[in-house]
């Protein structure tokens, strides 16, 4: 028997699914070997390369195929392999006979396509090869999934250039195999010579330039990579029979794989060169294929010698979450401001999605991904805006512009506005970018450019810049706070622009008018703290860069998005290919980001999750690095809700071996929450680098020598600095909270059509009006939109809800086109009143998307603000403040918490209190553990049969869902809810600390005989704890009991631990912690499989064995932090009862709410006003008269002088007086003025800090009377009846002063 060997490559989508082995002997065939190639379920791969040397080395003439299966580990074989000539096999597609001539079997691999479409079976194809000795065959196969590469009739294209090089021209008709035919190389050239230069062109050739077409031409051979051999006129002897499959162009020569490449890098084939006793080794194959070995990231261990080296390549401003209430964070701003301490800057919120650009090879991004649809709009759209700006210039100025960033190092954040990505409020009339940061990324810590200089760069690279107002006086910044709150429930841009330029000290226009691209409807302001230099900064920016030219105005640019994108509708890829192409070469010359291999599945493009680990693990080359890794260890620490995803970085192509790998990391947040933790966490350690909003990291695995090891200890002597050092270093600490005060203020006109119509169509379709109906009336109540607004918006969205249900049937709108159907609808409803004119802001010049919309494969959302999938439970009818519980109604008291809490015997408790709650209402309870079947569906049942009752749902309700049955409970049962929750600090993404998780858990080993056999008996009764545990993970303590107020009106706290107990033991606490890491990992490979199943089933045994030790030696800390039980019970019936009569307020979820200003005022006390109109009624018998039938004691409520009117005066005459917001404004009384339909008091306003307040009336009043059906603004008339004659005058001598505060109503 011969000795074969077999060396492999393998690249594509599925690299696990395919594997190749050899030397299995046919018995009835000495000089014949198996070559098997293996494929998992579900996938397939194409031979692109067969290659052969050895003495008489091919094919054999009984060239079959034959299939084995292997199922749960039994191999079974079709036919015998003995008997050749019987075997029959299916091949890709075609029956395929005994092979009668070496012609027909030499091909039988080489370019067909092998798949396996079994579901969980293994299939192997072999191939019979013979030989005499030395034998050596080099294959290279492409993989893919069944899935992805459905396309069963695609052929292996190669450049003529290629093709010319190996074989001649040929053609293959159909239905009949090609003709393979030996081919004798070059007799001139020396064979180790033949076979380096053969099998590098070739094998290279093929993995730079491989294209699968179906029908197009091939590939130009520019595309291709290539190395170029030259002829040598010497002799080799000893090869006897080179086999190259004519239709491939395959590589010959000895190929041998080194004992390392053969266990650390299978995928890595060798040339070895042999010449006069010398071995010189050459890497093949630098094309694309690198990225496709599978082994390159498996044979790369760490050890003392591995270091890494991380950059941030792109991101946006750290996200801040603020912990003061909108209120404090104005008074605050307010406060700077007038003390000279910063400047206020206020930017338009244009509605579309983040875009980030960091040259053509820093790569475009979006928030969270990058290479698919949303960067390649974002990038065509940011081409398209140099070419309008740029003119002839464009092509000169985009790659200056890129080699620009790539030299600084930089990254542009964009806002993209388009209509082909989904809709937001409105769809905006053209497709563009506007500049909202610019960031110097270097090698350490990001520098976030000021707004001066922001505006600098993009009028000297003629980008679009944002509409942004400067504020830098206490009058300016009040004017404007009161400014939008008169707008904020109906403000549309021009109004919002034109009263924001009024009150500004600055105001920079942008280069994109919002009105003229985007429309009216305006998603909000974006106000921040800036430096207070910001201003005199600004102005000089302003003088030295004037505004640019657009020098493409006139100019054709050929197809735009919209053109290209409806002309390009098969699917993603195509789109992003053209929208490419339309971008130019000299803007974007390279697709890999996009399209990875040519194949462009994006899988291919997905690095192990071990590029993690290994970069965690490996020493830091450099600061930044150092800083990175400190990040994502506290972050991983922490289980903070955020990925870790990577990917292959095809930009360093050229730089990648085995020794030196490169990668592209996303931190990608998945909840808000995150970034509050990670605050609190910078504050405590104020050397952490912040939590960027779209955050891209590129990372360099390699190995150093000893010098170069040396070189960076050297270098990096500040890291143990910066590292174990007490203080900080001063770039790298928190500025102070001050400096990270930043406002969203958001527009109801834009709300309502992304909030209340296009995020509620999921509850509206799925649950119905009713729930609907629900769902907008608790958004408004958050939002604490004004109650005229309320019953405005209630009437128009319950017809919408009927229009929309009707015209779709029971197929749910899609919410990426909503507007298809919104807009015709408001705009109708617009045209019915001014009212509603105000109410909808704006509608019409509707812009019909669904013929250019991109394709966005898998339902993605890259802002994450829409709501297509999620299900947004509406809010039960819950009672408000001080409202009783009508007798027609029942309730339901529920307890969101965790087995051992005491529910059940708190239930026992309020069961048999004496006169319940006291009201006359029974009070019933149903116990889960003793119910079968479905638990809440049973509580529904006995509401239905008990309506007016009292029901103890003694059950644990820990999530959302069970909660959503609650409310439709509610609603079709007329209840009201209330939770009873365990009173607990909790921690930062968990409403219960661990010290509560700890007695729940010492008291349920506590019990015996439990109804639901979860006591001590109970073998995974602590892994069932921390699945509940779990099912609260994500919300801290104060966005658990917000929720549950704002869903149901109340909540009841049930007292739990003592607020004076010593911290929780060491052990105890490690115990828990190691549960829960452990629960992590078993929830990640098993999902909700019991403990005693998976494949930690040993180590859960254990954990549970110590738990149980542990929370036993501690049993007298754990008896004695716990508060005495009948103190809760008394807590919890005293809270029950004052809901249930009423005395009760819940507790707020927002510090302030902020309706809208339609008027400034002084606000006087009443009593004053009475008072005065006594002591006339005892002075003047006219007024005594006047006075006896009006009741004013009594019908007197308020009293006031008006300023100025939003209607009659306008927006900024309100918002002028925010400067004097709550001071006390002294006025004088100088007269009565009355008639029969109206009385009033002349007044005279005083001054404030030497500053007399005006009003904006002729005549200052304070009405306090009118007859029936007159309105107060009548008052205004009253001077001009004086000298009519038809009114009376008092003169009040002196005058009376009455002092009251300025607010706005």
């Amino acid at each position: 028997m011969f000795d074969l060997t077999v060396t492999w490559t393998c690249f594509g989508f599925e690299e696990e699914g395919v594997a190749i082995s050899a030397g299995k002997k046919l018995f009835r065939s000495p000089t014949t070997q198996l070559i098997s190639i293996h494929l998992q379920p579900q996938c397939s791969a194409r031979v692109v390369e067969l290659s052969a040397t050895g003495t008489d080395a091919r094919p054999t003439q009984d060239g079959v195929v034959q299939e084995r299966l292997r199922e749960k580990r039994a191999w079974r074989e079709k036919g015998r392999l003995g008997d050749l000539a019987q075997v029959r096999s299916s091949f890709a597609g075609a029956h395929l006979h005994r092979c009668r001539t070496e012609a027909e079997s030499r091909g039988v691999f080489a370019g067909r396509r092998l798949s396996n479409s079994t579901r969980n079976r293994e299939k192997s194809f072999f191939l019979p090869f013979q030989g005499r000795e030395g034998v050596k065959v080099s294959i290279l196969v492409r993989s893919a999934s069944i899935k992805t590469d459905s396309n069963h009739g695609r052929i292996v294209k190669l450049p003529p250039s290629i093709q010319s090089g190996f074989f001649a021209d040929q053609s293959q008709k159909k239905g009949r195999h090609r003709e393979q035919k030996w081919k004798e190389v070059n007799p001139s050239m020396t064979a180790p010579e033949r076979n380096v230069a053969s099998t590098v062109e070739a094998v290279t050739s093929r993995l730079g330039g491989l294209d699968i077409v179906e029908s197009r031409g091939d590939v130009l051979s520019s595309q291709l990579g290539g190395i170029q051999s030259a002829n040598h006129h010497t002799s080799f002897q000893g090869e006897k029979t080179i086999w190259k499959p004519r239709a491939y162009g395959t590589a010959s020569g000895p190929l041998e794989v080194d004992n390392e490449s053969k266990t650390a890098d299978k995928g890595a084939v060798e040339v070895q060169e042999s010449i006069s006793g010398s071995s010189v080794a050459q890497e093949i194959s630098p094309g694309l294929s690198k990225f496709f070995r599978k082994n390159y990231l498996e044979g790369f261990s760490v050890d003392n010698s591995t270091y890494t080296s991380a950059q941030i390549r792109a991101t946006f401003y750290p996200k801040f979450e603020n912990e003061k209430s909108d209120q404090e964070i104005r008074t605050r701003m307010i406060e700077m401001v007038s003390k000279g301490l910063a400047t206020l800057e206020v930017s338009l919120k244009h509605s579309g999605s983040l875009f980030m650009y960091a040259g053509h090879e820093g790569g475009a991004y979006a928030k969270n991904s990058f290479g698919n649809i949303y960067t390649a709009v974002g990038v065509f759209v940011l081409g398209r805006m140099f070419r309008e700006s740029w003119g002839v210039e464009a092509g000169k100025m985009q790659a200056e512009f890129n080699a620009f960033l790539e030299e600084n190092r930089m990254c542009i954040s964009m806002e993209l506005v388009t209509a082909v990505l989904g809709d937001h409020g409105q769809r905006p009339r053209e497709d563009y970018v506007v500049v909202t940061a610019v960031t110097e990324l270097g090698s350490g810590k990001p520098k976030f450019y000021s707004t001066p200089e922001v505006v600098a760069f993009c009028r000297k690279w003629r980008l679009p810049t944002n509409h942004i107002w400067l504020f830098s006086t206490r009058k300016a910044v009040t004017s404007f706070f009161a400014a939008y709150d008169a707008l904020c429930e109906e403000g549309t841009a021009t109004p919002v622009c034109k009263a924001l330029d009024e009150v500004a000290d600055i105001s920079v226009p942008g280069s994109k008018d919002h009105i003229n691209v985007q429309g009216e409807i305006l998603e909000g302001l974006v106000a921040r703290i800036v430096s207070p230099e910001s201003s005199k900064h600004l102005e000089k920016v302003l003088k030295d860069f004037p505004p640019p030219p657009n020098k493409g105005d006139h100019l054709d640019l050929g197809p735009g998005l919209r053109e290209i994108c409806a002309a390009n509708r098969t699917d993603e890829k195509q789109q992003m290919k053209a929208l490419l192409k339309g971008v130019g070469t000299s803007f974007c010359p390279d697709y890999s980001d996009w399209l990875g291999n040519e194949t462009g599945d994006n899988h291919s493009r997905n690095a192990d999750r071990s590029v993690v680990a290994k970069f965690l693990q490996s020493r830091p080359a450099d600061y930044s690095t150092t800083k990175l890794q400190e990040m994502i260890r506290l972050m991983k620490e922490r289980r903070y809700p955020a990925a870790f995803k990577c990917y292959h970085n095809f930009h360093k192509i050229n730089s990648t071996t085995s020794e030196n790998l490169f990668y592209k990391m996303v931190i990608h947040v998945h909840s808000d929450s995150a970034f509050r933790r990670y605050q609190k966490e910078m504050r405590s350690k104020p050397g952490l680098w912040p939590l960027y909003r779209g955050f891209f990291v590129d990372i360099n695995l390699f190995k150093a020598n000893n010098e170069r090891a040396a070189e960076i200890a050297k270098s990096n002597l500040d890291i143990v600095e910066n590292t174990n050092g007490t203080a900080a270093s001063p770039k790298d600490s928190l500025a102070d909270d001050d400096a990270n005060l930043m406002i969203k203020l958001k527009f109801l006109t834009y709300k309502l059509r992304t909030f209340l119509i296009r995020n509620g169509l999921s509850i509206l379709f799925k649950q119905g009006p009713a729930a609907y109906k629900a769902y907008y009336q608790r958004q408004m109540t958050i939002w604490g939109t004004s109650p005229g607004k309320q019953r405005q918006l209630s009437k128009m969205l319950d017809e919408w809800a009927v229009y929309i249900r009707r015209k779709c049937g029971n197929k749910q709108l899609s919410s990426s086109t909503y507007l298809s159907e919104a807009e015709p609808f408001l705009e109708q409803y617009a045209k019915r009143s001014v009212e509603n004119q105000v109410l909808i802001g704006s509608a019409g010049n509707f812009v019909r998307a669904e013929d250019f919309l991109a394709i966005i494969e898998g339902g993605r959302d890259e802002e994450g603000d829409l709501e297509t999938d999620r299900e947004v439970a509406p809010p039960s009818s819950s009672p408000s403040a001080r409202d009783s519980i009508p007798k027609d109604h029942g309730l339901i008291v529920f307890f969101p918490g965790i087995p051992g809490c005491a529910k059940s015997a708190l239930c026992k408790e309020l069961l048999s209190a004496p006169g319940g709650l006291g009201d006359d209402r029974p009070v019933h309870s149903l116990m889960g553990d003793l119910i079968k079947g479905k638990y809440w569906q049973k509580v529904a049942d006995e509401r239905r049969r008990k309506p007016h009752s009292i029901m103890l749902a003694d059950k644990n309700a820990p999530n959302e869902e069970v909660w959503r049955q609650i409310e439709n409970m509610c609603r079709s049962t007329k209840a009201l809810a209330v939770p009873v929750v365990p009173d607990s600090e909790g921690t930062d993404s968990n409403p219960f600390s661990l010290d509560a998780l700890a007695v729940f858990m010492f008291r349920v080993l506590q019990r015996v005989n439990h109804p639901g056999n979860l006591d001590k008996a109970s073998p995974n009764a602590g892994y069932v704890l921390l699945m509940f545990y779990n099912l609260y993970e994500g919300k801290s303590r104060q966005e658990f009991e917000n929720e549950l107020v704002e869903r149901f009106g109340s909540i009841v706290k049930m007292p739990l631990l003592k607020s004076d107990r010593s911290p929780l033991p060491g052990a105890v606490k490690s115990v828990l912690e190691e549960g829960l890491n452990l629960y992590k990992l078993h929830a990640i490979r098993h999902g909700r499989l019991e403990s005693n199943k998976g494949s930690y089933a040993k180590e859960w045994s254990n954990w549970e064995e110590q738990l149980r030790e542990t929370l036993l030696s501690n049993a007298d800390y754990l008896n004695s932090i716990q508060m005495p039980f009948d103190f809760t019970v008394k807590q919890v019936s005293e809270q029950l009862k004052k809901i249930a009569s009423g005395d009760y307020t819940a507790p707020s979820t927002e510090k302030r709410k902020l309706g809208t200003i339609v008027f400034a005022a002084v606000s006087l006390p009443v009593t004053h006003i009475q008072n005065l109109l006594k002591n006339l009624a005892e002075k003047y018998p006219n007024v005594e008269t006047f006075l006896r039938d009006k009741h004013l004691d009594s019908s007197l409520q308020k009293a006031h002088v008006t300023l100025a009117h939003k209607r009659s005066h306008g927006v900024t005459a309100v918002a002028t007086y925010g400067l004097y917001l709550d001071r006390d404004v002294p006025v004088d009384l100088t007269a009565l003025l009355f008639n029969n339909k109206i009385a009033a008091f002349e007044a005279r306003l005083g001054s404030v800090d030497g500053e007399v307040i005006t009003s904006k009336n002729e005549w200052p009043h304070i009405t306090i009377w009118t007859a029936e059906g007159v309105p107060p603004k009548e008052a205004n008339a009253l001077p001009s009846l004086l000298t009519e004659g038809k009114a009376t005058q008092v003169e009040i001598d002196p005058p009376v002063t009455i002092s009251g505060p300025l607010q706005f109503f």
